[in-house]
């Protein structure tokens, strides 16, 4: 049986999914086309979702997605990171690293999620919130590479030294979550990264992807 749904609220989303796939904005004649409705229940659809400020319209008439968008983005962060928060204790337990989550935030990688291990004497101290290029440091670097080439990218990236003197890093790219561009990783005070851990980190970032889906 196919679950009762809002043909309104279904519209007023793929108007936000429309608008949040352009740069220069969408006219109310654009959008009746391509969503092939007419023009006075986009005019409607355009009205509610502006006084929620999810959307705006330039002096042009152009709709683009509203900075309200961004306050319902900032609430995805907590959920996203319990979700991700049994594999990357697994990931840190299992290397004896830092492991963490890491979110595009514009033009930044934003970590959102961080477990450190418990049975090693030292290890990188690494917190939530921290931020770098994306093209500096394997967890910006393997967000990229997915960019690029997609699931068929080599899997994972490594670095060393790019964050921090003598730390490297190993990241793997979320794949297949809608609407979640980041990394899983682990960082570490090592010359190299051992052979095992890209794999391991890919691993993990599969748990995490399959816990957001």
């Amino acid at each position: 049986m196919t679950a009762e749904t809002s043909q309104t609220l279904d519209r007023g989303l793929r108007v936000l999914k429309l608008l949040a796939d352009t740069d220069h904005g969408l006219t109310v004649t654009e959008l009746s086309h391509k969503l092939g409705v007419n023009r006075t229940v986009i005019y409607r659809l355009l009205a509610t979702l502006e006084q929620h400020a999810l959307v705006r319209r330039d002096l042009g008439g152009r709709a683009r997605v509203g900075l309200g968008v961004l306050r319902l983005g900032r609430q995805v962060h907590p959920l996203v990171r319990e979700a991700a928060m049994p594999a990357l204790r697994s990931l840190a337990e299992d290397i004896g690293a830092t492991a963490h989550l890491t979110l595009v935030d514009g033009a930044e990688a934003l970590a959102v999620a961080v477990v450190e291990p418990s049975w090693t004497d030292y290890h990188v101290a690494y917190r939530a919130g921290f931020r770098h290029p994306l093209d500096r440091g394997a967890a910006g670097k393997a967000i990229l590479s997915a960019r690029q080439q997609g699931a068929d990218g080599p899997g994972y990236t490594l670095t060393h030294g790019e964050l921090e003197a003598g730390a490297c890093g190993a990241a793997a790219p979320l794949l297949g979550v809608t609407g979640v561009e980041g990394s899983v990783g682990v960082v570490m005070l090592a010359d190299v990264v051992p052979e095992r851990v890209g794999p391991r980190v890919m691993d993990a970032a599969r748990e995490v992807a399959e816990a957001l889906r």
